[in-house]
């Protein structure tokens, strides 16, 4: 128990780590993150920390509880900073989609399918962050997805309980963010090639 303590310890530390340049970045104007992504990844987040507490993740999850709130705080910040408000009907599209899978967290009062659907809206918000890192692959900390990708692997490996609902919204994450890494760097280097 104590190691899984120790992981979500560092899960959390990671968290704060990886926001922090984040947030700096933003506020600089040298990060410019799509306000849709961070909006429907901050919604979704938080109620997969509440669906997850529910289904018995303990300690484990409160780094994803800790995530969410300030996701919140950068779609935000990213709002007022004007980071990225340009929306595109495919913005719309993406958005959309992820805000109608919502309501299955009321109708099911079921944590596993909950996760579920939230996690395939979390995987939603990824396509207006995509688009735009495939246009200017220079507008994303590579760092950040990097810290985020360990940062889902410890929750992993902290979980108190492994199901469904504890295990496929950080693990689908940690992909996700691993794929915008490799994504990056392919850009970046056909770019500078």
């Amino acid at each position: 128990m104590l190691l899984k303590e120790i992981l979500s310890a560092v899960a959390i530390a990671l968290t704060l780590i990886g926001f922090y340049p984040y947030l700096r970045g933003i506020i600089r104007g040298t990060t410019k993150p799509h306000v849709f992504s961070w909006v429907i990844w901050g919604a979704t987040t938080f109620v997969v920390f509440l669906a997850q507490l529910q289904a018995g993740g303990g300690i484990a999850v409160w780094p994803i509880g800790i995530s969410g709130s300030i996701t919140i705080l950068i779609a935000i910040i990213a709002y007022i900073k004007r980071s990225d408000i340009t929306i595109t009907r495919t913005d719309w599209l993406f958005f959309s989609a992820a805000m109608s899978s919502l309501p299955l967290w009321y109708a099911t009062s079921d944590p596993t399918w909950a996760v579920v659907a939230l996690t395939f809206v979390d995987l939603l918000g990824f396509g207006p962050t995509l688009k735009k890192v495939y246009t200017n692959p220079y507008s994303e900390s590579l760092g950040f997805y990097g810290l985020f990708a360990t940062r889902n692997t410890l929750v992993v490996m902290a979980l108190e309980n492994y199901s469904v609902a504890t295990l496929l919204f950080p693990a689908a994450v940690a992909i996700a963010c691993i794929f915008i890494i490799l994504l990056i760097i392919y850009k970046r280097r056909s770019r500078a090639g």
